[in-house]
C-alpha cells in the first residue's frame, strides 16, 4: 500500500559552492567569538572566517558564555540527557558538568569574580525560574535571592539587572501576555526589586551593561531589536531597526554586541553605531543535508483522512499532501513545493480534489489541490488574519467549517466566500468538527 522507505532529499550544493550554516547563540568576549552552529560550539574571531570546531557531541550546546579572562566557554550541554551546564577549555579538553539538576538548566553569563550564572527550576515551579551563582573550580552553588529572575548580569556597584519571568514558549510576534519578559533590577541590600521597563506592556529581555547604559532586547517597534537605557531608568534609546527577523540571544563585550538575526550572527558597534554581519564558512561534512531514507514514513504523518467512498486516503505528512490506495496503487504526491507548508488534508466530497491549510500566501488560507497531483492548486480563502487550526467540508461540498487560534467556529460558503461566525469559546477550544 505504501512504500516502506521515503527518500527525504535536498540539493546537493555544487563543490566550488559553499553551504550556508545556520549560526545561533554568539558569546563575545573582546575579538574573540564563540556561537553553536550544527548542534556543536565553534570559536573565531568577529571578523569572520573558517571556524574552529569546540564540540562533537551528538547532542546539541548551546548558551556559551565566555569567561572573564577568555579562557574558558561555559555552555548548556545535553551530554548525558537532560540541559545541565559546562564548562570547557578554549584551548580544547573535556568538559566538567556544573549542575545535576535534570533541566531545564541554562548558562546565563560569568560573573566578575569568575563564578557561572545559569538558570534552573530545579528549586521553583512554572513561571518561576532561579539565578544560581556556580563557583566551576569548587562546584560550589549560591542561590540569587529572587523568584522570578532567567538572565541577568551585575553591575560595577553590584546591582543585578535581570529579566522577570522566562522565555513563555511561543515566538509570537508582539506578545503582551502576562508571561511577557520585562526588565528589573535588583540594588545591594534593597528588601525587593523593582521594574526597569513597566511602560511597555511587551517583550524587554536579555540586560547588558556597558558604562552607563543598560542594553537589552525588545520589541517595542514590532520586531525585537537593540534598545538601550540609562541605568537609573529613562533615557531609552533604539539602536537597531531590523524590521524582518528578529534580534536574538545578544553578548556584548567592550562596546560591542553580537546577536543572532535569521541564520547570521552580526556584531553593532555601540561608538561606532555601525552593524554588521560576521562573514562565517564552515569547514564541515554537513551531515544533516545528507539524502536520507526513513524506514518508517508513517513516524511522519501528522493527519489522515479516508475518500468519500473510502478507497483512499490521504495523508499530511512533512507539510505535504499524499494520497495512498487502501489495496495496491500508486502513492500520489499531491503537493511537491518545498516551500509551502500544507495541514490536514481532507477529500472534497467529489473525490477527485482535497482542501487543505497551506501558507503559500503568506496567510494560513484553504486550498483546493487535485487528489491526482495533475495541474494547479486554487487558493479558496483569502482573509486569513488568524491562525487556522483545521477545517471539514460539508457533505455536499458547499461549505467548510472551521475554527481558528482566537477560539472562534466559522461557516465558509465555497461559492459566495461568505465567512460567518458561528461561535466563541471563551473557555477552551473548538474540536472534532462533524
Amino acid at each position: 500500500m505504501i512504500v516502506a522507505g521515503v527518500c527525504l532529499a535536498s540539493v546537493v550544493p555544487r563543490a566550488a559552492e559553499t553551504p550556508l550554516g545556520y549560526f545561533r547563540f554568539p558569546a563575545l568576549s573582546g575579538d574573540l567569538l564563540v556561537f553553536t552552529a550544527e548542534g556543536d560550539l565553534w570559536k573565531t574571531t568577529v571578523s569572520g572566517g573558517v571556524p574552529e570546531r569546540l564540540t562533537a557531541h551528538p547532542g546539541e550546546e548551546t548558551d556559551a558564555a565566555l569567561s572573564p579572562d577568555a579562557k574558558w566557554v561555559a555552555f548548556t550541554g545535553t551530554y548525558e540527557g537532560p540541559e545541565e551546564a559546562y564548562v570547557l577549555p578554549l584551548d580544547g579538553g573535556p568538559p566538567k558538568r556544573l549542575t545535576w539538576d535534570g533541566g531545564p538548566v541554562a548558562v546565563v553569563s560569568w560573573t566578575s569574580d569568575g563564578k557561572v550564572l545559569c538558570t534552573t527550576r530545579r528549586y521553583s515551579t512554572l513561571p518561576n525560574s532561579t539565578l544560581l551563582a556556580i563557583d566551576p573550580t569548587t562546584g560550589v552553588q549560591t542561590a540569587v535571592p529572587l523568584a522570578q529572575a532567567s538572565d541577568g548580569v551585575y553591575a560595577a556597584d553590584g546591582t543585578l539587572y535581570f529579566t522577570r519571568l522566562p522565555f513563555q514558549g511561543s515566538q509570537t510576534r508582539r506578545y503582551k501576555g502576562g508571561t511577557a519578559q520585562q526588565l528589573w533590577k535588583l540594588a545591594p541590600g534593597a528588601p525587593e526589586a523593582v521594574p526597569m521597563t513597566g511602560d511597555f506592556a511587551g517583550t524587554s529581555k536579555r540586560p547588558m551593561i556597558w558604562r552607563d547604559r543598560l542594553y537589552f532586547l525588545s520589541d517595542r517597534d514590532g520586531t525585537m531589536n537593540l534598545w538601550s537605557m540609562a541605568l537609573a531608568g529613562g533615557g531609552l534609546m533604539q539602536h537597531t531597526r531590523h524590521a524582518d527577523y528578529e534580534a536574538q540571544s545578544a553578548s556584548l563585550s567592550a562596546g560591542r554586541i553580537a546577536y543572532q538575526q535569521g541564520g547570521d550572527i552580526r556584531v553593532y558597534d555601540i561608538a561606532a553605531n555601525t552593524d554588521r554581519v560576521v562573514p562565517l564558512q564552515l569547514v564541515s561534512d554537513f551531515d544533516q543535508v545528507r539524502e536520507r531514507w526513513v524506514t518508517s514514513p508513517f513516524e511522519w504523518v501528522t493527519a489522515s483522512h479516508l475518500s468519500p467512498t473510502g478507497d483512499r486516503v490521504v495523508l499530511t505528512a512533512r507539510g505535504q499532501l499524499f494520497v495512498a490506495p487502501v489495496e495496491q496503487g500508486r502513492l500520489v504526491e499531491a503537493t511537491r513545493n518545498p516551500k509551502v507548508r500544507y495541514r490536514n488534508g481532507r477529500f472534497m466530497p467529489d473525490g477527485k480534489s482535497l482542501v487543505g491549510l497551506s501558507d503559500e500566501s503568506g496567510e494560513v488560507e484553504f486550498w483546493r489541490v487535485p487528489a491526482n497531483g495533475l495541474g494547479p492548486s486554487t487558493q479558496i480563502t483569502t482573509d486569513g488574519a488568524v491562525l487556522r487550526w483545521d477545517g471539514l467540508p460539508s457533505p455536499d461540498g458547499k461549505s467548510i467549517a472551521h475554527y481558528d487560534k482566537d477560539q472562534q467556529l466559522w461557516v465558509f460558503d465555497v461559492a459566495t466566500k461568505k465567512q460567518t461566525k458561528l461561535a466563541f469559546a471563551s473557555n477552551g477550544d473548538f474540536d472534532d468538527l462533524a
